[in-house]
């Protein structure tokens, strides 16, 4: 069903779920302690939920559909391309906030074990969003350069097709390579 590279998008594409679920989990968890308040805590809350939300919808329809749209190259390096800004511009924002929170979190008096949670779980969630970053942007690179690698060797059909369904030999049109005897066959007569 899935091509070689289609296995490792999708595998990266889970990876990248896993990581946005433990995203939202921190987030959930310091924004209860805060009441859901501030503001650079509500962006990394935000933009997990509407990650989680798009990559489940982008993940069900290369799974259900195999001649989607979103699942080809151009799509996914735009909606990638858009969420490695939209994810850079909220850990900056949310970073620089979270700069005064102290690194040690064992340095907060023991009379507040529920702060010193929450610094806990700020710290995790500091590096999480930057983690998420990270793959969001890998995930950006690897399919635009393995896109422009395979349309230069001249397997131009990688933009009509499902890149998870994506093979060399194949045409873009059905699932036979191209030197296929019955293609041949088929043509002579």
């Amino acid at each position: 069903m899935f091509s070689q590279v289609g296995r490792k998008k999708t595998a990266w594409h889970v990876c990248l779920y896993i990581v946005n679920i433990v995203v939202l989990a921190l987030a959930v968890q310091v924004n209860s302690f805060q009441e859901f308040f501030f503001v650079a805590d509500l962006f990394p809350f935000g933009l997990s939920i509407a990650t989680l939300v798009l990559l489940t919808f982008l993940l069900a329809l290369d799974l259900r559909f195999p001649t989607s749209y979103t699942g080809r190259p151009q799509f996914e390096i735009g909606f990638f391309a858009t969420l490695t800004v939209f994810w850079l511009a909220s850990n900056v924002f949310s970073t620089s906030r979270w700069s005064q929170v102290p690194m040690a979190c064992n340095t907060i008096p023991a009379a507040w074990p529920e702060t010193r949670v929450w610094c806990k779980n700020l710290q995790a969630l500091k590096a999480f969003v930057w983690v998420e970053w990270l793959l969001v942007g890998g995930i950006t690179l690897f399919t635009l350069r393995y896109t422009l690698a395979q349309y230069l060797k001249g397997h131009k059909h990688i933009v009509k097709m499902s890149l998870s369904r994506y093979s060399q030999y194949s045409d873009g049109s059905n699932d036979y390579p191209r030197n296929s005897d019955f293609i041949q066959w088929g043509k002579s007569s």
